[in-house]
Formats: C-alpha cells, sequence, structure tokens
C-alpha cells in the first residue's frame, strides 16, 4: 500500500514549511511579497499595506486564499479583501472586514484614503475609532480645532460628533465602528493619542505587553488594545469568554487558534472572534508580533 508512504511526504511537506515560516522575516515558506517596497519608504506598519499575498508555490493557483468564514470565527487575509468606493466618504475606498453580516455587534474596515480625500459622518448614535497605519490625515471638529495623525496615532471620535478626517497624499486607516451603548448620565469624548503615549500595563501570568488605547471607565463600551510578542511568546490563558474581538495584525507573524482550527497568521491579516470562541496565540519568525484588537466592556451581556 502507498498511503503511508504519501502520508510521511505530506508530513515531510507541512513540516518544512512550517519551518520556513519561523526562519522567515517575509512571510509564509519565504514567499516574497506581491508588491515591492524600498527601504525608504518603509513606514512602521509597511507590511499592513505590502502584505505578502501567498506562498510562491502557490501564487499561480487559481482560486487559493487563506481566508476562512465559520460561524464562530473568520480569517480574512489581504489576497481576498474587496475595496469599492466608502459612502459619504470622498476619493476613499473601503474594504469591509466585519460587519453585523457575520454576526457582529460592530464593523471594522480598512480606509484607503487618496489625493484630496475626506470622510464622511457615521450613522446617528453610532461611534467611531480610526488607527493610522500609512501615511497621515488631519482631523478637524466643528469648533475647526485640529489634530494631524500620522502612523501609530489614532482618534476616538463620539457618537453624533461632527468631525471630518482629510487627507492631502495618500493613507490607510483601520476604522472601528458601532452603534454606541449609552448609559444615562455617562457621556464619552473625544480622545486623540498614539501608541507611545500609552503605558504598558501589568498582565498577571502572562508575558506579552498590553497598552489600552481608550479609557476604561464606564461610559467607554469598547476598548481597543495593541498586544506586543517577542518571538516565541505566546498567551499564557486559553480565553473563553463573552466578549466579541476584531483584531488586525500589525506585524510579525504566528498561529492563532479560533476554535479547533489552527491558522498560520502574518501582517496584514484581520480576524473575527465570536463570543465564546476558544481563542490563543503564539508568536514565530525573527521579529515582533504586535495587534489591534478591539473588545466590548463595561456592559452586561443581558
Amino acid at each position: 500500500m502507498r498511503y503511508p508512504m504519501q502520508a510521511s511526504l505530506i508530513l515531510l511537506t507541512i513540516t518544512l514549511c512550517l519551518l520556513d515560516l519561523v526562519a522567515s522575516d517575509d512571510g509564509f515558506c519565504s514567499a516574497p511579497s506581491v508588491i515591492s517596497a524600498s527601504s525608504e519608504s518603509k513606514h512602521l506598519y509597511w507590511k499592513v499595506t505590502n502584505p505578502t499575498l501567498s506562498p510562491s508555490h502557490l501564487q499561480d493557483l487559481p482560486g487559493f486564499t487563506r481566508s476562512v468564514y465559520k460561524k464562530d470565527h473568520a480569517l480574512i487575509t489581504p489576497e481576498s479583501q474587496v475595496f469599492s468606493p466608502l459612502p459619504e466618504w470622498v476619493n476613499t475606498l473601503a474594504a469591509y472586514l466585519i460587519t453585523p453580516a457575520i454576526g457582529s455587534h460592530f464593523v471594522m474596515y480598512l480606509a484607503k484614503m487618496q489625493e484630496n480625500s475626506q470622510s464622511g459622518l457615521p450613522a446617528h448614535d453610532v461611534e467611531r475609532f480610526v488607527f493610522v497605519v500609512q501615511g497621515s490625515v488631519t482631523l478637524t471638529n466643528v469648533s475647526s480645532a485640529s489634530h494631524k495623525l500620522e502612523v501609530d496615532s489614532y482618534a476616538y471620535l463620539p457618537p453624533n460628533f461632527e468631525h471630518i478626517i482629510k487627507c492631502d497624499a495618500s493613507a490607510t486607516l483601520v476604522v472601528f465602528e458601532r452603534r454606541h451603548a449609552s448609559l444615562e448620565n455617562h457621556f464619552t469624548e473625544l480622545i486623540v493619542g498614539s501608541t507611545d503615549q500609552q503605558p504598558l500595563l501589568d498582565t498577571p501570568g502572562e508575558i506579552f505587553e498590553l497598552r489600552k488605547l481608550l479609557p476604561t471607565s464606564t461610559p467607554y463600551d469598547f476598548n481597543v488594545h495593541i498586544m506586543d510578542f517577542q518571538p516565541g511568546e505566546y498567551l499564557n490563558v486559553k480565553e473563553v469568554h463573552y466578549n466579541q474581538h476584531g483584531l488586525l495584525l500589525l506585524e510579525g507573524q504566528g498561529i492563532y487558534r479560533l476554535g479547533d482550527s489552527w491558522y498560520p497568521v502574518q501582517s496584514g491579516d484581520a480576524i473575527w472572534m465570536a463570543p465564546f470562541v476558544p481563542q490563543w496565540y503564539a508568536a514565530l519568525g525573527k521579529t515582533r508580533s504586535r495587534y489591534l484588537l478591539y473588545k466590548d466592556v463595561n456592559r452586561n451581556p443581558l
């Protein structure tokens, strides 16, 4: 019988691929980036906008994608993102990565702002969070106060807050929006900041580095975390909880467990996690892993 030999060859192929993943800075099985970027143009999160789309030996396979959609999680990888004009925005293309159609109570999308572009307003009672991964934008509110947002900076816009985000050249934003679960006598405020301004927080029992970009106080019904893992570090807790997550891997590569499935992931990959799906991450490769994580907080599940 030939089956044992075939199984051995398959196992050897998978092992070699994983070894290449650990040894490579560029992606899975040493795959080259489809979009080249000179060293001068490599901004902090350049792999998000210049991803390795697939291993070189799979690029000629029609229909190949690492993207997966299941009832309690989804992995949306760059080769399957679809960009189209963003309603109410000017000269902006967007790829919706997570929406209520998937089972979430929030949306997460990439907004690619082009020359002379500007944002529209969210729907009534919808709050917005923007994080810059490429380029720079200017945020202006109704009182004409302006803030320049560059790579690794962000803004939280309360529900029904009049504002405009403008871009003169080009920029890529990660945007989270959700209908605010308001509480009587509790109000959110405009927040503008950057990751490096936020303190590292204690993570008892864990070794990763954690920053929270929004206040942990009651008015805020979600937070956005920046989590950093050095190569070989991993989550100690195998999490199962009622909170939903939306995640964008900003740097690095590793393995994500979602439910009973294990996924190799890299910069540019987005993940949705439904309530109570088992989840776990381990960082691989030679460089730091960093991801941006949405998490609903401060509200009774009932």
